[in-house]
């Protein structure tokens, strides 16, 4: 389908190599996601990018705004590979993209075969023209690029059969949920609690069951649906805690609440310095009220913390937050996870992350994950952890 006689025989060598690795690594299953990885020029969709970075494994930053946060990009390749697999998009089928780039939505008109359609919207009219130059250059005119908010989606060409959106969404809104066919399957990255996870969903009676899970990283939506993290100090400039949208301003500490006198548990777990430890953050962020990212500090005003951001719980007056040590009896490369805490409630917040942390490693460590479904606002709720949004309820239910 592509027209490849601008593609070098460079490119097409490494593009070879790149999909080789991702089928290797296990990140591309599907033989028709591996061909299509094979037969679309990525290059050309990263112009003036050198062709060793283009086939890269890595994110190619498109545009910045004012503030010089990242606002549009092309996906790193095992990413936009992962969620493929999840959507399972099958020939002739009728495909939404929330968030332009191009290489994605060639992708997936690979995948859709001529029966299909592929519709890509962006809130953003120089990210359509550069998709719909750079599609129209590799090939790809027949896939539609419309310049819209995508909180509304593309309501002319609905109803589709998958809906795959490329930026990190806080809430599910209903025009998503009423553009997709019942059984159709819609695969988001969602934010919850400062947790970002690729979900794949298929609609249900009206709601939303997740299929599959995965980690990911994407640039924020933009437009009506644009949500941003609160970052609240509690050590001026040098400590903040994040927290969502919908969690209650007065239930933020305050700044200063790391002066008070600190206690700190250990769990007894062990884990590898390596091992991620993304399931434990998931467990932790949907199962504690108040959860929050801890992040900067340094030795004397926090306790060890991981770079890129510690789990934590707070109330008004108390924080908590996920330390380690050295593991003892153990080697140099595993580390005890502990609970480290401030103010009159840290006892009680350190018990429920700790409880938590042991029920995790009992439980759920190295397992299936959590279930997700998405309600509109109204719907009676099934049991599990209750997260309200602005359109939606998202329930969380860990296996028992």
């Amino acid at each position: 389908m592509a027209a490849l006689g601008n593609d070098s025989a460079q490119a097409e060598l490494l593009r070879a190599a790149l999909t080789r690795h991702l089928v290797a690594e296990g990140t591309i299953r599907d033989e028709r996601v591996a061909a299509a990885f094979r037969t679309v020029p990525r290059h050309l969709f990263v112009p003036y990018t050198p062709l060793d970075l283009a086939y890269a494994d890595d994110v190619v930053l498109m545009k910045r705004n004012q503030a010089g946060v990242v606002i549009s990009s092309v996906s790193q390749p095992s990413i936009v590979a992962l969620m493929l697999e999840q959507a399972g998009i099958e020939p002739g089928d009728q495909v939404l993209e929330i968030g332009s780039g191009g290489y994605n939505a060639a992708l997936m008109r690979e995948l859709t075969g001529p029966k299909g359609s592929v519709t890509t919207v962006d809130i953003d009219p120089e990210v359509t023209a550069r998709a719909r130059a750079l599609l129209d250059q590799a090939g790809y005119d027949d896939v539609l690029v419309v310049q819209a908010d995508g909180e509304y989606g593309a309501p002319g060409q609905a109803p589709y059969d998958r809906i795959v959106v490329t930026v990190t969404a806080w809430d599910i809104p209903l025009a998503w949920i009423d553009q997709l066919r019942p059984g159709g399957r819609i695969v988001v990255p969602l934010r919850v609690r400062g947790q970002t996870r690729a979900i794949a969903f298929d609609r249900v009676h009206g709601h939303l069951d997740s299929r599959s899970m995965t980690w990911c990283g994407f640039v924020c939506m933009q437009g009506a649906g644009a949500n941003y993290e609160r970052l609240v100090p509690i050590s001026g400039d040098e400590v903040g805690v994040c927290f969502d949208e919908d969690q209650e301003v007065d239930a933020h500490p305050y700044d200063g609440v790391l002066e008070q006198p600190g206690e700190r548990v250990w769990s007894g777990v062990v884990v590898n310095r390596e091992e991620p430890l993304f399931d434990l953050n998931l467990r932790l962020a949907t199962t504690l009220p108040g959860y929050c990212v801890l992040s900067g500090g340094g030795p004397g005003v926090v306790a060890p913390t991981p770079h890129w951001g510690a789990a934590a719980v707070a109330t008004r007056d108390s924080v908590a937050y996920l330390t380690s040590r050295q593991a003892r009896s153990a080697l140099a490369s595993f580390v005890e996870l502990g609970c480290n805490g401030h103010g009159p409630d840290a006892r009680d917040l350190i018990d429920r992350m700790v409880d938590q942390v042991r029920i995790w490693d009992v439980h759920h460590r190295r397992g299936p994950g959590p279930a997700f479904q998405v309600h509109p606002v109204g719907d009676e709720l099934p049991p599990g952890f209750h997260i309200g949004r602005r359109h939606s309820y998202i329930t969380v239910s860990w296996p028992e």
